[in-house]
């Protein structure tokens, strides 16, 4: 019986990863994440303990899957929510910050494989951190979304330019400001970060 496919995510949901420093308006599909919640400065040690504490998990789901002979696919790149910062109610104080890291994952991963996962990584002294991470739905619909090139503190230049196509379109937010991270800042430069910004919208009430 020949293999599947290794899954793809990006791959099979090409036009919801595609972004250009112009904005535009693009149509999502539900998806499925792994996801951790938490609060603390972007980069801040809860921060870098939850993202350590994601990708735990969504590489031990992955290889437990792999050798018990199931279907493979690749782990996508970091997200994130930010539920705060796109109506001007986030705290000056970025200690105060809250935020949802995700990571999408196939439909066909379960709890059960959560679980597992998780219970493999607390028998290896990994940390309890992991303990907090879950499944997460997520259907957006309708949003504007633009790629940020440079800093992550100057993102609000980019927001907004697509707050403006929203207006100009009668939209209004509809959801957290989420944040596709394509790159590593540990390897790559500030200038040259490269970041999908993604904002959900509806139509404005009159």
């Amino acid at each position: 019986m020949p293999t599947a496919e290794k899954v793809d995510l990006y791959k099979d949901n090409k036009k919801e990863y595609a972004a250009t420093t112009k904005p535009v308006l693009i149509e999502t599909g539900p998806a499925v994440y792994l996801s951790i919640s938490g609060k603390g400065a972007p980069g801040g040690s809860a921060f870098t303990d939850a993202v350590g504490a994601l990708y735990g998990v969504a590489f031990t789901i992955k290889m437990t899957r792999k050798f018990a002979g199931k279907r493979d696919y690749a782990v996508c790149k970091l997200e994130g929510l930010w539920p705060k910062l796109n109506d001007g109610t986030a705290s000056v104080n970025k200690d105060d910050w809250e935020w949802q890291l995700m990571i999408r994952t196939p439909k066909f991963v379960t709890s059960a494989d959560l679980k597992k996962a998780v219970e493999t990584l607390l028998k290896r002294g990994k940390g309890a951190d992991c303990q907090r991470v879950e499944l997460l739905s997520l259907d957006e619909g309708l949003c504007v979304q633009a790629l940020h090139v440079g800093p992550y503190d100057e993102e609000s230049k980019t927001v907004a330019t697509m707050q403006s196509l929203a207006e100009k379109h009668g939209l209004r937010s509809s959801g957290p400001h989420h944040e596709i991270y394509l790159s590593d800042p540990r390897r790559v430069a500030a200038s040259k970060l490269k970041t999908i910004l993604r904002q959900p919208v509806k139509k404005a009430s009159r």
